[in-house]
């Protein structure tokens, strides 16, 4: 009988491939240049080029106003499991970031979509790297997104600011 208390780990690490479906457009081609975050820079316009092959996908998505990109940060830098994110000089745990260095390498972002064209979203409020490979596309949908009673954790009293010079 299977004791349910115990947790069978692999014997060896497991890998996972993901493969990108798309590639995101910006006008940011490096580092310095993008947003912290989307919200800051609301006009900033971008194309979600999704490959062909994919494109079926994208039925019905024009009845959205709002999207999840999921990417991957190929640029990012040095993974530190803590380190000071650009929204502050304190270090915390990069789970309680938005920090690109990630053990993962995975981005969201929450853009506005403005249209569609085959399989070429153009969108409103992004935040990446030009030539980012793009993981994934969800919808925002209010009702199950929105939690406007959420805390922001050490975020609450924390301004809009540039990016710290020299700060990965």
């Amino acid at each position: 009988m299977e004791n349910r208390n115990q947790t069978t780990l692999p014997l060896s690490p497991s890998e996972m491939t993901i493969q990108p479906i798309g590639i995101i457009h910006t006008p940011f081609y490096g580092k310095e240049e993008a947003p912290v975050q989307g919200a800051f820079q609301p006009e900033a316009v971008g194309m979600v080029e999704v490959f062909p092959e994919f494109s079926a996908a994208l039925k019905d998505i024009e009845a959205f106003t709002h999207l999840y990109l999921i990417y991957r940060f190929d640029r990012a830098g040095e993974i530190e499991l803590v380190r000071a994110p650009f929204l502050d000089d304190e270090p915390h745990g990069i789970f309680a970031t938005r920090h690109p260095c990630r053990p993962n390498g995975l981005g969201l972002s929450v853009v506005r979509l403005l249209s569609r064209e085959v399989n070429v979203l153009r969108v409103a409020g992004i935040d990446v790297l030009d030539a980012t490979p793009l993981i994934d596309i969800k919808p925002y949908i209010p009702r199950f997104d929105s939690y406007p009673d959420a805390g922001e954790g050490w975020l609450t009293d924390k301004e809009s600011r540039s990016k710290p010079s020299g700060r990965e």
